[in-house]
């Protein structure tokens, strides 16, 4: 692949970027900036989103015909790294999950219909939206084949009955796409479907409480107890639910991955200004050897990141689906990105380690990087899975009259 950008790419990557430095960072500082739950305060957020639009860096990731600039993938991923040098970015220019990956969704597969009603009033700001497919045990987690949560169709209608839970965004959603067995079926026995937070039939159980600084809205169980739900809800189609899964989770993790490599910048960013002004025994930390080895590590295992995920959204781009580039990805940005805060906090010492700087912040959301969207242990496993298929053709080139295999 070609690593240049475009002058539009870059154009819109310098803006945000601009946009972040200006607007976002110097907020991160203020105490009053943020919600009970450590994101930034909902009316603070308003007046940032409407900055952001007013400046064009609203939902670059649709199409220009869905309200986007129809960047791409590999755009996407230039741009998601610069808006998340900031912890406030991606939902500023609403590029945050879970909207973020339901928007794609339905722009990819909804109906003109579903589009109008679910997704464009996402597109424009006026709601939050929630992706509902984790369960407890027994049911599905990383293994959506395991969900149980049931929509028994009736008339016109889909009766859902089930538990979800660490649903990301519930309490401030007010559109849902739940994932549910509609047919014991093992390969078309899931379906997703579309509801509204008005619709009776269900109820958030508790927030539950977490680690680490929560997305607006925080991360749920759910009971779902004779919700129902239009047949014209139906996303795609009867039984096609894990197609939807695929479509929807690959991009989605590769998102995160885009974000997650701008706050492994913002750590090493934070790192490097600490250790060009701190002395201790006569000698600035940036001079010692121990610090640059240190630095010079984090500095090469983003790089590496920002490779896998340029790959991965270069073969999304081409029409594949880049189940092993996203695993590849998501494996090594999520690690990074916890490394990259603990030794951002090492370098800063007890300063890293107070709420003077974000860096425990980060550390603290750093965390769930290895378990989100799949535990860092299920994707090497998708990883072998491919090697043991391929074997030495794991490692092969695309050649440039191949076309992406899906």
């Amino acid at each position: 692949m070609d690593f240049r950008i475009s002058p539009r790419v870059e154009d819109y990557r310098a803006r945000i970027a601009a946009f972040v430095e200006r607007e976002l960072i110097p907020l991160e500082s203020d105490p009053t900036a943020y919600d009970p739950h450590e994101n930034i305060r909902p009316d603070l957020l308003e007046v940032m989103r409407e900055k952001a639009r007013a400046e064009g860096l609203w939902c670059l990731q649709l199409r220009p015909e869905t309200g986007g600039a129809g960047l791409g993938r590999v755009g996407m991923a230039v741009c998601y790294e610069a808006m998340n040098r900031s912890i406030f970015g991606p939902v500023v220019f609403n590029s945050a999950a879970p909207d973020d990956g339901n928007m794609m969704l339905l722009e990819a597969v909804g109906t003109p219909q579903q589009r109008e009603r679910w997704l464009q009033p996402i597109v424009r700001g006026e709601v939050r939206s929630a992706f509902a497919m984790t369960e407890p045990h027994p049911g599905g987690g990383s293994d959506p084949g395991m969900i149980q949560t049931r929509a028994e169709l009736k008339g016109d209608r889909y009766v859902v009955h089930g538990r979800k839970w660490f649903i990301t965004g519930a309490g401030a959603a007010s559109h849902f796409i739940l994932m549910a067995r509609t047919s014991d079926d093992p390969r078309y026995g899931l379906t997703a479907l579309l509801f509204h937070k008005d619709q009776p039939g269900w109820r958030i159980a508790r927030r539950i409480p977490i680690m680490g600084p929560e997305e607006h809205g925080g991360h749920c169980e759910i009971e779902f107890d004779g919700l129902e739900i239009p047949v014209e809800n139906v996303v795609l189609a009867e039984g096609q639910g894990l197609k939807v899964t695929q479509i929807r989770l690959g991009p989605a993790r590769l998102t995160h991955c885009m974000r997650w490599l701008g706050l492994a910048e913002r750590c090493v960013a934070i790192a490097r200004d600490y250790a060009a002004t701190r002395q201790g025994f006569g000698q600035r930390l940036a001079d010692r050897e121990s610090i640059q080895l240190m630095l010079g590590e984090l500095a090469m295992g983003i790089e590496i990141g920002r490779l896998l995920v340029m790959k991965a959204a270069w073969e999304l781009d081409r029409g594949g689906f880049a189940r092993k580039e996203v695993s590849m990805a998501k494996i090594q940005v999520a690690n990074i990105l916890h490394q990259a805060a603990d030794t951002a906090i090492q370098i800063n010492g007890a300063r890293g380690y107070s709420k003077d700087t974000v860096l425990e912040w980060i550390y603290r959301y750093a965390r769930q990087a290895r378990l989100v969207d799949g535990a860092d242990e299920v994707h090497r496993m998708v990883l072998n899975r491919f090697l043991t298929e391929e074997g030495p053709a794991f490692w092969t080139w695309p050649v440039e009259s191949d076309k992406a295999v899906a």
